[in-house]
Formats: C-alpha cells, structure tokens, sequence
C-alpha cells in the first residue's frame, strides 16, 4: 500500500446517502478526476502497420527488382513495381485499419461495468466512468472495480491475492474501522453481497501505485497465426535460395545475367504466398466483430476457429433457455396451495415477510427480487448474513428484534428440511407438494424461522428452525429458445440442460422447450456415485441434469470429452470456472454472470440467450469455411504464377513472367482474399449437416491437395498455351495470351472457391466484380498502349489465341468445379433442401 494511502482514503471518503451521487456531480468529478481506469493498449499506428509489412519478404524482393530496373535504365518497369510495392502497402494498411476498428469495437464491448446507485436509482455503467463518492453494488464473484469502503450488506469474503500475493480470504466488515472496512481494487469478492462507496479510482487506487498490474495485455497470435507467420518465414529463406540457383542456372546456361536475376528474382516472388499472416489476422478480428453483433464476445482468438466444430451444448436453464424473469406465483402453507394472485391468508403474508428477511436487500437474484416486490418489508440491512454455499444451499439472514434474534431462512427444499430437522414422515409429505409444483414448471423454495432470546450461534446449522412454507416462482421459457434447439437438432449438434433446479422442474421446462427426455434425467446425486471411467458412458445419451453442483459439472464436462464430444459449457458462477476452463469452449453469461466466469470463458454471452449461442455457431461455421477457402485459393493460384515462373527457364523457353506480372497479379490477390472471402455468407445448408470431425485442421492435407490439384490445372493449361503460341505466334503475343489466360485463371478460381452458393451476383459479391472490371480495365489499357506493352513485353494476342486464352481462364475455373463437386474442402455437402434428421442423442463426436 502507498505511504499516502491512508491518509487519501480518509480524505475521500465521505458518508453518501442512500441516493448515492447526483448525475451532474459524477460527470463534474468525472472531467476533474479522470476515468478509472488503467494504462490501455496504444492502437496501432500507421507507420507501424507500413514498417511491419515493408519487412515482408516479398515487398523487399519487388523493392529490390524496381531498384533494379532502374539502375539497368528501365524507368517504366521500375516505377510500375514501386507503385505496386505502394499499392500493396495501402491495402495492408487498409486492412490494419478495418482489424484495428474491429478490435476497437470489442474491446468497447468487453469494458467492464458496475452496478450503482445514483439519483436514488440502481444503474450499471462502464467501470472508467466510476468516480470517488460512488456508491457501488458488489457481490460474490465480481472484481472491485475501484478502492472502496463497505458500507453495508454482508460480511464479505474477499480473495486479494491480485495485490498480496496472499491466497488466504480475508473478511470485511460493513462499516467497521481501519482495514475491516476497504476493498481494494482488482480483489475479488468470493461470499456475501454489499453497499460500497468508491474512495479513489484508476492510477490512484492500491493496485495503480504498486505499478498498474491490471494494465490490459495486447493481443497475442493465434497458434494458427504463429504458424503461418513461420511458413512464410521459411518459404521466404527458400524463396531466396531458389533465387540464387535458378539465377546461377540461367546465367551459366544462356550467358544473359540480367535477365537470369530477374527470372530468379520472379520465381521468388511467386513463391512466397505473403497473403497467409494478413487473411489469418483480418478473418479473426473481423470475425470476432462479427460475433459480437450478434452477442457473442469473443475474448480468445483460438474459440473464433472452434466454434463452429462445436458437437454438444451444455447450457444451464435459468436465463439461457428461460427468461430469468422469475415471479412467484404460488405458496404453499401447512400442505394448502395459495395462488398469489388470488390474495393471501394471514399465514401466507407471515411467510412471504420471512422470505423477505432471508433476501438481500439490492440483490441481483431474480427470486430475491420476485420476494421483495411483494412484500412489505422495510428493515435496511441484516445484523449478519450467512450466503448460499453448494452443500448447504441455504441463505440465512440474522436480525436483531426488542424480544431477542430472528434468523430467517430459504433455500432448496431439502436442505430446508434439513435444516429444520423435520421427522421423515413429515419430510416426506413436503417433498410430495415439492414435486407437484415442480412437476408444473415451477422453481421451488422453502422458508423458514428461528427465534431466539439468546445468542444466536456462529453456524446456523446449530440452531432450532421452523419451517413454515413453500415458495413456487415461474419463469418463462424463451419465445425463441424451442426454435433454437430444433436449429441445433438440425445442425448435428447435441444439447444437454444442466440445472440446479427439482428434477421434475428441470423435466418440464425440458420437455416445453423440445429437449430430447427419452433418456429420464440424471441427478447430482446419480452423477457422485459414478466413478469419472464409467460416468462417459452414463451420460452418452442423458440431456437433462438435474440437482447438479458446480463440481459436478466439471465432472460431466470431462466425461462428455471423454465420449468424443466438442463441448462448449456456459456458466454464470464463481465455482462454474473449473467447468468453464475444462470445455473446449467455456461460454459466460454477460448479464448475470461473475468476472470470475467471464474469465475463465472463451466467449462472453452479452445477452444470456441460447439462441445467440446457436447464432454464433453458425457464424463460427461460416468464418470457418470462409477462411479455409481463403486460404485454399491463396495456396492455389501460387501455383501457377511460381510454375510459370519456374517451368520457362528449366524448358528452355523465353521466360513468361517478370516481376511486373508478378506484382499485377497479387495486386488481384490480396483484395481477393481479404474481402470477397471474408465477406461470403454462410451456405444455405451450413447449419443442416453435422459439425466438421473433431480435430480437423484448417488447412490440413485434404485442402494442400484440393489448392495443389486447383493451381496445377490453371499451371498446366496456361503452359500448354504459352508453348502452343510461341510454336506459331511472337514470343510478345504468346505472352500476352498466357498472362491474360492466367489473370483469368485466377479470377475463376477467385469465384468458385469463394462462393458458397450459386448467387455469384449478391450483394456481398459486388467487390469481387469491381476487382474484374479493375483487372480487365488495365489489361486492356496494356494491350491498347504500346508503351505499356512494351514495358509487359507483351502484345495483344490474335482471334485464335485470345478465344483460346478464355477458354484457358473458364476451363482453369471448371476444374476447381469439378473438385467441389467431388466433395472438395468443405467436406460433402447435402443439397440445400434436406433436413438432416440428427437426434438429441446422435453420437457426441458429430
């Protein structure tokens, strides 16, 4: 802590009314005091995005061919390659900018937010717009979002080992003297729910003056990233060396050193497929923006590849697949039914004020809330409060009454039962009016007293309970939840429902919502007495998890992975993290979720819907398919430029392409990749066929041979041109013919691999046929300038060969046809009519 730590806190700190702060003041200490936050990541400049592309390894091979076109005199040829060099710089910046933009956007959805009080009304705001006076609602789970004094609430159980170093929860005591009452920032509140007031913020807070050990990391590359960057890398070295060998072998062979530079110097340009690092970093950045308008924050590049192979769903059912709106609509007192909206009896209103006095204040809980809407009860805060834990769900709060203490009680039934110590028989009759309201969909609670003129004892558990009622609360289903799950049937993905909720509740918001319920419903209970060898095997076929705990859940994700399953797993709580780190996608809940879930996630669900999840996995679907197919055409169309580069010299044949028609043709390539392909939407039929095997790479053998097979087309039809022309036309028209057929080539192949479905002329595709009419505007202004031709050394080919050089460029395009119609890359399709019939319980590997 800094030596003026104390003294500032004492001077900021300041007792606030319940209204908390008026919204001019917080905006007057807002401009005065600063945001609160730490240092942030610089965006990335221009300069730096020029300086990292300049050192590409094929930009310095163009810049070294244009300084020596213009040292042998050849002033047309070496200002075209720096205009190119130029034109390319300004694409990649292009690109910097939309990614930059993207992430921009992201990291403004992923700004934390705190729950306030101001004007008198709770309110969430971005955490930087905190200020000192600030009367903060925190609770277990959450990370302060500034220094803090307790004011109120629980005694809370706070992890600061973010500034200590030290594991070990320390307590806080609203209102208490000295050290009882600060929380600090960055520390992590694991029991009990409070009123704070904010005392100091961003670089001033405890964690700021150590050294700002929250400052925001930059990104870091995906490992597909970092692998493609040492491809290039690599072919980039032998690039260089292929350089040097086909320039000695020309040279020594036909004596023309400049001219062998220069073929040597193609050859290496071609080679290079540079486009690998800009597709890799453009697809994740837009495609996590993507992602995030539809609700889905991606926090980890890795998941935007994964999502889409997802074969099974583990959701929870409160505010995922219902609408987390509880309302309590029955209560149940001395084994009679009371329908809330028909009045209650004088029992009724005694248990629905107990009921009150186990909820918190300014809870979060939808049922705390549900409670306190329709109770009168006013009392501010609890002399002590004792949370809900996993093997005890059970709240109790203490009050202090002129004719001694009063601890009221609610959790689930059982544990209730327990807790009052009821006789079984007695035990038994409630459990059957539990499962009769269960049986109608309904959340179930139980309520119950202790009064004392003594001391109440430190565990609750010691202490003589009586039970008094049953509480029912409804929460809807999802208008759009049951349509979701049918997409998800259809889409070969497998969804199972874990909830801590009855059995027979969990049964039928199951069975309202279509969850596949042929195999019954396993309990917590059944998961703990399975061994974690036999509990794969057990839960192959179950969708329903009822009465499950956060380390059951664990248990239950393991054992899906186990079944061959690529699981996603949403959670909202501080013990779902092991679960959430554990699948292979850990989804978080956004609304109602802890910062230590959101954490531990991949994804961040903004709005809490299952729908959203289904969204993002068609989407996860499309990036991936869009991306592999990129990244097939990237591979595809250097095969012929470094064949026809190559294949000339070791022929014997007047070389085919320089450096100029190297640099034109990426000039195609590049805006091809980045925006035609990443613009491409889903196939109609993306989300009716299973997800892709499990472990399947983005770019792995079978799409080496498709792009091989691709470019070897366009490679061998172009060659066979070029030796055809020069049998009978000039050396010029025989090029012209071949680099028009080839510039073809690779438009059709730019086509066929980018759409995904026959509507060539959507929307979407308008930048792919500006880039044709751009290609086609200046082949034509070569052909048609003799200077610029001559600087191409290239003339306008005659009927025969340009008919012949069409007929090149459409069969080079048909060939890559005929591949996807055998079931290319994107794996064999099914015709955009068929539904495929998958079942709830079809195989976990897909």
């Amino acid at each position: 802590m800094p030596p003026d730590f104390a003294d500032a806190w004492d001077v900021a700190a300041s007792p606030r009314d319940r209204r908390g702060l008026e919204e001019a003041e917080a905006r007057r200490r807002l401009e005065s005091g600063g945001p609160n936050s730490l240092q942030q990541p610089e965006n990335r400049t221009i300069r730096a995005s020029v300086y990292d592309a300049a050192r590409e390894p094929m930009l310095l091979l163009v810049a070294a061919a244009a300084l020596l076109y213009l040292v042998i005199g050849d002033h047309g040829e070496g200002l075209f390659l720096i205009g190119g060099v130029l034109v390319t710089l300004a694409l990649v910046v292009v690109q910097d900018l939309r990614g930059e933009r993207a992430l921009a956007a992201l990291r403004t959805l992923a700004q934390p937010s705190a729950r306030v009080i101001r004007d008198g009304r709770e309110r969430r705001i971005p955490t930087q717009d905190l200020v000192p006076g600030d009367l903060v609602l925190v609770g277990e789970g959450e990370r302060l979002p500034a220094d803090c004094r307790l004011l109120g609430g629980d005694m809370l159980g706070v992890d600061e080992s973010a500034l200590t170093g030290e594991s070990a929860t320390v307590l806080r005591t609203p209102g208490g003297a000295g050290d009882d009452a600060r929380l600090f920032a960055g520390t992590l509140i694991v029991r009990g729910h409070a009123v704070a007031e904010v005392i100091l913020t961003g670089p001033r807070t405890a964690l700021g003056r150590i050294g700002g050990a929250l400052a925001e990391m930059g990104d870091e590359p995906t490992p597909l990233q970092r692998s493609s960057g040492r491809l290039v890398r690599l072919l980039g070295l032998a690039a260089l060396v292929f350089c040097a060998l086909i320039t000695a072998a020309y040279g020594l062979t036909r004596g023309d050193w400049m001219e062998a530079i220069l073929a040597g110097m193609t050859f290496a340009i071609a080679l290079i497929p540079e486009e690998f690092p800009m597709i890799l970093t453009v697809f994740m950045a837009l495609g996590a923006w993507r992602l995030a308008r539809h609700n889905v924050l991606v926090r980890r590049p890795a998941a935007v590849e994964a999502l889409g192979g997802v074969t099974l769903l583990c959701v929870d059912k409160t505010g995922t697949l219902t609408e987390n709106r509880m309302e309590l609509v029955r209560l149940t007192v001395d084994g009679v039914d009371h329908a809330i909206a028909d009045g209650l009896p004088a029992s009724g209103a005694a248990v629905l004020r107990t009921a009150a006095l186990a909820s918190a204040r300014r809870s979060i809980d939808p049922m705390d809330r549900a409670v306190l809407r329709l109770s009168a009860a006013s009392e501010s805060d609890p002399v002590r409060s004792w949370p809900l834990r996993p093997e005890k769900p059970v709240v109790v709060q203490l009050w202090s009454r002129p004719e001694g203490a009063f601890a009221a009680a609610k959790g689930a039934p059982e544990a209730v039962f327990r807790l009052c110590r009821l006789p079984p028989d007695q035990a038994a009759a409630q459990l059957r009016a539990v499962d009769r309201l269960a049986g109608e969909g309904l959340r179930v609670l139980a309520v119950a007293a202790c009064r004392t003129s003594e001391s109440f004892p430190d565990d609750p558990w010691e202490a003589v309970f009586v039970y008094e009622g049953l509480l029912g609360f409804v929460d809807p289903l999802r208008p759009d939840a049951a349509a979701a799950l049918r997409d998800a049937r259809e889409a070969g993905i497998a969804v199972a429902m874990i909830t801590g909720d009855h059995p027979a509740t969990a049964l039928a918001i199951a069975r309202e919502a279509g969850l596949d319920e042929t195999a019954g419903v396993m309990t917590g209970q059944d998961v703990a007495a399975l061994s974690q060898e036999a509990l794969p095997s057990r839960v192959r076929d179950v969708r329903i998890f009822a009465r499950v705990t956060p380390d059951q859940k664990l248990r239950l994700v393991q054992a899906f992975k186990a079944a061959g399953g690529v699981v996603a797993m949403t959670g909202d709580g501080v013990n779902d993290a092991p679960a959430l780190e554990a699948a292979h996608i850990g989804i978080a809940m956004g609304q109602r979720g802890t910062d230590v879930a959101r954490e531990a996630a991949d994804i961040v669900l903004l709005d809490d819907r299952f729908a959203s999840i289904i969204g993002g996995v068609r989407l996860g679907r499309r990036i991936f398919a869009n991306l592999q197919r990129a990244l097939t055409y990237v591979t595809a169309i250097h095969v012929p430029i470094a064949g026809l580069a190559l294949a000339p010299v070791l022929l014997g044949l007047p070389p085919l392409l320089f450096p100029l028609h190297v640099v034109l043709l990426e000039l195609a390539v590049d805006p091809i990749c980045a925006l035609v392909f990443e613009a491409e939407p889903s196939e109609r039929n993306a989300m009716r066929r299973p997800p892709r095997p499990a472990g399947s790479p983005l770019f792995g053998p079978r799409q080496v041979i498709a792009a091989l097979a691709q470019g070897a087309g366009v490679l061998v039809l172009v060659l066979g041109l070029y030796v055809w022309g020069l049998s009978w036309a000039t050396e010029a028209e025989a090029r012209g013919a071949a680099f028009l057929a080839l510039i073809g080539g690779n438009l059709m192949l730019g086509l066929v691999d980018s759409a995904a479905s026959a509507r060539i002329f959507a929307r979407q595709r308008r930048a792919y046929w500006v880039i044709v009419l751009l290609m086609s505007g200046a082949m034509s202004l070569i052909f048609a300038a003799p200077p610029l031709a001559r600087m191409f050394t290239l003339q306008p080919p005659g009927p025969a060969l340009l008919a012949a050089a069409v007929a090149v460029a459409v069969l080079g395009g048909g060939w890559a046809v005929l591949a996807r119609l055998a079931g290319d890359f994107t794996g064999k399709d099914r015709s955009p009519g068929h539904r495929a019939a998958v079942p709830e319980t079809a195989p976990l590997s897909g």
